[in-house]
């Protein structure tokens, strides 16, 4: 199967459907692309091992009509030479690497610039463009992918043990932890996922009507290479400003392109989890609040979105998706002031997301 590049999902998500009620993995999907479905009540949601992928979330609304509410692809070609990286688990270091280099204990690490003269989500080839194993898969609990990342991948130091599991809770939970261990070197590490959500349907229209809180008062501010300036910057009474609920359209026009910016996450209270943000759509009654771990979220209204064929013939413009992707800081590795990425060996790196969703 992996070596059908331009396949229609469409078949296997049939087969999985069957296999799903015996708890049977997809046929071969160990050493090829696979999908893998997740179902509890109303919840259902379908997972590829192509990049750790998040295909698809089916979700009732208030009047218990179900809608596909993220955006994404009908076809491995879609994922496969997509820029836009619909649902995908990002790495080694998600989000930008200013210059396409950082420094760590004194070796200068030069990596593929893909995003300007930057590294972007891990490079030219990223955990969103490779293939992972499966290492568990029940249909009514969870699943969960695991990759090996070789020494001098994309230009980062270090081998490295990497995992995701997805996994229901209750029946209108989502928990995604995600775990890291280098094997023999000092590395960086900032995984994310890559969602990008509407509430009233993917294939409904632009976000802007929908409301959002961020559980945020201050940014990183970014060049106009979207790099950060290293400043630390109050957002209270600006655009930026998502303290209280409100449509993220209301201020959108006075900002040169949409929201694409690193909230620091308020510290609320003693919790293990921040909490991130709540989404809500009037017209489905739908909503989404989600809680991290993370020191930050980055906030994107998929601005560069732009005629993208998506799946069942809908067209993404811009606006059409909203992405929450919980994180550390972008260019970390190149700014100490911010919370370091590097993690070493016999350390651990997780990284907890907890998405609850009603209608």
């Amino acid at each position: 199967m992996a070596a059908v590049k331009a396949m229609s999902f469409a078949p296997l998500f049939l087969l999985s459907l069957l296999l799903a009620a015996h708890n049977v993995v997809v046929s071969e999907a160990r050493k090829g692309v696979g999908i893998y479905v997740l179902r509890r009540g109303d919840l259902t949601l379908q997972f590829t091992n192509y990049g750790a992928t998040m295909l698809s979330v089916i979700l009732p609304d208030k009047d218990g009509n179900l809608s596909d509410v993220i955006l994404g692809y009908d076809t491995f070609a879609g994922y496969k030479n997509d820029t836009t990286y619909f649902g995908a688990l990002v790495g080694r270091v998600a989000n930008r690497i200013g210059k396409a280099q950082f420094t760590l204990n004194g070796v200068r690490y030069k990596l593929p610039a893909n995003d300007g003269n930057n590294t972007l989500h891990g490079g030219l080839v990223g955990f969103s463009d490779v293939i992972w194993d499966v290492q568990s898969y029940n249909t009514e609990s969870h699943v969960t992918f695991t990759y090996k990342s070789f020494d001098g991948e994309q230009g980062f130091p270090g081998d490295l043990w990497v995992s995701v599991k997805y996994m229901l809770i209750g029946r209108n939970k989502l928990g995604v932890k995600m775990e890291s261990k280098p094997l023999n070197k000092p590395t960086p590490v900032n995984l994310a996922l890559h969602t990008y959500w509407n509430l009233r349907g993917h294939n409904s229209g632009d976000i802007l009507s929908h409301k959002i809180q961020l559980f945020a008062s201050k940014i990183t501010p970014v060049n106009d290479k979207l790099i950060p300036t290293g400043e630390i910057k109050d957002i209270r009474g600006t655009p930026f400003d998502f303290l209280q609920s409100r449509p993220i359209g209301s201020q959108i026009n006075e900002l040169p392109n949409g929201y694409d910016i690193n909230y620091i996450l308020d510290k609320t209270s003693n919790a293990h989890l921040k909490r991130v943000a709540v989404v809500k759509e009037s017209v489905s009654g739908r909503k989404l609040e989600l809680w991290s771990n993370q020191p930050g979220v980055q906030f994107y209204t998929s601005n560069m979105l732009k005629n993208e064929k998506g799946k069942g013939g809908a067209i993404y413009k811009k606006y059409a998706g909203l992405c929450l992707e919980t994180q550390g800081f972008p260019d970390s590795v190149n700014h100490p002031n911010f919370p370091s990425q590097i993690v070493n060996p016999g350390e651990t790196y997780k990284h907890i997301m907890l998405y609850r969703f009603t209608a």
